[in-house]
């Protein structure tokens, strides 16, 4: 039952302690509100990393070519490895391998032009399922397909930083020829991409084609590996296999780190988020050190209290108030306090990371601060629990005084 008498007995020691309640909810409060900026940072920092992966694929392995640092069978260090197609067949066969794709970086950037618009841009020889690894978007037309492998078609589809510095006023570029050193190549798509600038740069022609124009050894510079499903021991098998097989086509030895560099991302994400998960712990144990701290204050105000209405306990007790209705009276302010104070750090700590996120432009390794629904339950049940540890040990000492030696306390 509701009990006006104690609640406006509550509401008036606050009221006759306003700088003393304020002090102590300060402290409740300020603790929330870090934990709740620091697990919403936490996760913000996340979504950047995750976004990274995502804009490059999180189930791949590339494998790019290097330099030989080890003797190897009468061979000196120092031979630079060069990708071939036939390399790129065979690694494409390595089981459990789903799909895969070469690249060949033509080297500098390359003077595009059209009509009287030119500029100097990226050229990556591509399969079309690059499309996964760069994790590219078509806006108009389309991506690089296998017929224009097959045929070793001249088409190109650019990024949307290249076709705003050719096609002005917004002209239509699918069906239309940009020039490459003098060759004609028709626009068959224009993509964004999530990466910015850099990625936006490229232009993307079939690497068959390429290879033709730009080399006449099938050279290629990279090759990815691609997988629909696949955990960390399935992607350090196939990437044994493939320096395995690499050392032996290219004979140099297999323990050469530097001969052929690979990047493994199904491995990196994993650390990335085991990574996480150790920082969101550490978050939590620093911001329930600070709810900690602000609670022993709680506590201490409380024990205070009791000994300031020891005498007004006392005579409580001697008219007939049971030990669980002192306990109750004390739990009940400390309750009200550390709630209240940490509702409002609550609040404002949301209402901070929202306006972050609200007004903070998405950086590389930073994007949307936020925190969700369960971590704020979870944090409001922390504060109630808190509040009753925090009134518990002052309420009962007050249950356990006795009338007499309380009526003689001055």
């Amino acid at each position: 039952m509701f009990d006006v008498d104690k609640w406006q007995e509550i509401f008036s020691t606050i009221k006759k302690n306003k700088l003393r309640t304020f002090l102590t909810g300060f402290s409740v409060a300020w603790g929330i509100f870090m934990l709740i900026v620091l697990l919403g940072s936490g996760y913000g920092l996340e979504n950047g990393v995750r976004r990274q992966f995502e804009d490059d694929g999180t189930r791949i392995i590339g494998i790019h070519q290097g330099t030989t640092t080890k003797a190897y069978k009468g061979m000196q260090p120092g031979r630079q490895i060069q990708f071939t197609n036939e390399d790129y067949m065979a690694l494409s066969n390595i089981a459990n391998v789903d799909n895969s794709t070469g690249r060949f970086t033509i080297e500098g950037s390359q003077p595009i032009a059209y009509k009287n618009d030119y500029g100097n841009f990226n050229i990556y020889a591509i399969h079309p399922v690059y499309n996964y690894v760069a994790a590219s978007f078509v806006t108009q037309g389309r991506f690089i397909n296998e017929i224009d492998i097959d045929k070793k078609r001249k088409v190109i589809c650019i990024g949307k930083l290249v076709y705003e510095a050719l096609f002005k006023d917004g002209e239509d570029a699918i069906g239309k020829y940009v020039s490459i050193n003098g060759l004609s190549f028709k626009v068959v798509g224009v993509f964004d991409d999530k990466s910015g600038d850099r990625v936006l740069n490229r232009v993307y022609i079939p690497i068959s084609t390429a290879q033709g124009v730009f080399s006449s050894q099938g050279d290629m510079t990279s090759v990815y590996l691609v997988f629909d499903e696949a955990d960390i021991p399935l992607s350090r098998k196939v990437e044994a296999e493939a320096r395995k097989l690499l050392a032996q086509r290219h004979k140099y030895d297999v323990t050469d780190r530097r001969a052929v560099f690979f990047d493994n991302s199904i491995v990196d994400f994993k650390r990335f988020l085991d990574l996480f998960r150790n920082i969101r712990l550490f978050i939590w144990i620093i911001g329930m050190g600070t709810i900690i701290a602000g609670i022993v204050g709680v506590s201490n105000i409380m024990m205070i209290v009791v000994k300031d209405r020891t005498k007004e306990i006392g005579v409580r007790k001697a008219l007939g108030a049971t030990p669980w209705s002192v306990i109750s009276l004390i739990l009940q302010e400390s309750l009200l306090i550390t709630a209240f104070a940490g509702y409002i750090g609550l609040v404002l700590g949301v209402g901070l990371l929202e306006l972050i996120s609200s007004t903070l432009p998405d950086i590389e390794f930073f994007s949307q601060p936020q925190i969700n629904f369960d971590v704020a339950i979870g944090a409001t049940l922390v504060l109630i629990l808190a509040g009753a540890i925090a009134g518990f040990v002052p309420a009962r000492k007050a249950a356990s005084v006795k009338p007499v030696v309380a009526l003689r306390d001055e």
